[in-house]
């Protein structure tokens, strides 16, 4: 579920996501995108962008002994985190997924939770990589922050660091595409039977704003700079966003969007 471009330096930690961004995962939240993809008993699903595992550990569970999921993240910290599940999983870049020639064509499903929109350098290349590794028939089938998403964050995020001198579009990593903008990507591999739809998810941050800008920037938008700077640009984003974000007793909430999306490969 995390993604990311390249840096020499892990950008994730699996401990402060699971303690700042546990909706991520969660039933709620979830539920929708797993209908979607309907794992059945006995089949071989790859997750893109796996995060700490908790998603891929209930997807093991409904394919049950007979079947097998294996996860791909970028960052060291999560893919230890869900090999201590007990889940099979691999490190690497889903923008450039490498499979062996066993691999290749020998998924029922390709399955993305959270995660493409952290694709911000390749987003077609997590869609070649799912063509290669699916069977004919399988399925491609995800959901990841759509155009909109975080709407207010994003725009106070780019204002706040262009008036200190940043170039804020170069240190923006986020791909929220549109749904037509997606099938087009989709479309070009071979895929058929296409959806992809928008859906609004305002969503509880259950460590507020300054929790969630830790967990997804710090380390992101704001890994260049220095802590007495970051902490700076993130206190100035959290004081523009609370007329909008933040209700009359401190709850925090964000503007999600999602995008959700269903293919099936030729």
């Amino acid at each position: 579920m995390s993604d990311l471009p390249s840096q020499s330096k892990d950008a994730w930690s699996s401990s402060t996501y699971q303690t700042n961004a546990s909706f991520v995962y969660s039933d709620e939240n979830t539920s929708p995108v797993l209908r979607l993809l309907d794992p059945k008993l006995g089949e071989r699903i790859l997750d893109l962008g796996c995060g700490s595992g908790e998603l891929t550990q209930r997807l093991s569970a409904l394919v049950g002994p007979s079947g097998h999921v294996h996860g791909v993240d970028s960052s060291n910290s999560m893919v230890d985190a869900a090999r201590s599940l007990g889940l099979t999983v691999s490190q690497g870049d889903m923008q450039a997924l490498v499979l062996t020639a066993e691999n290749q064509g020998s998924y029922d499903a390709v399955f993305s939770s959270a995660a493409l929109h952290w694709c911000k350098d390749d987003p077609e290349g997590v869609v070649k990589g799912a063509y290669t590794a699916l069977k004919k028939g399988g399925r491609f089938v995800g959901e990841c922050g759509g155009f909109l998403n975080c709407v207010g964050v994003r725009t106070a995020l780019h204002i706040v660091l262009k008036k200190r001198g940043h170039n804020a579009a170069s240190l923006d990593p986020w791909y929220f595409t549109t749904p037509e903008c997606l099938s087009t990507q989709i479309s070009k591999h071979k895929f058929t039977r296409i959806t992809a739809l928008l859906h609004p998810r305002p969503t509880r941050l259950p460590t507020g704003l300054r929790g969630w800008l830790t967990t997804f920037t710090r380390t992101t938008w704001l890994a260049g700079l220095d802590d007495r700077e970051a902490e700076a640009v993130m206190s100035e984003v959290e004081e523009m966003c609370g007329v909008d974000m933040r209700d009359e007793k401190g709850q925090w909430t964000m503007m999600y969007v999602r995008l959700r999306w269903s293919a099936v490969k030729e």
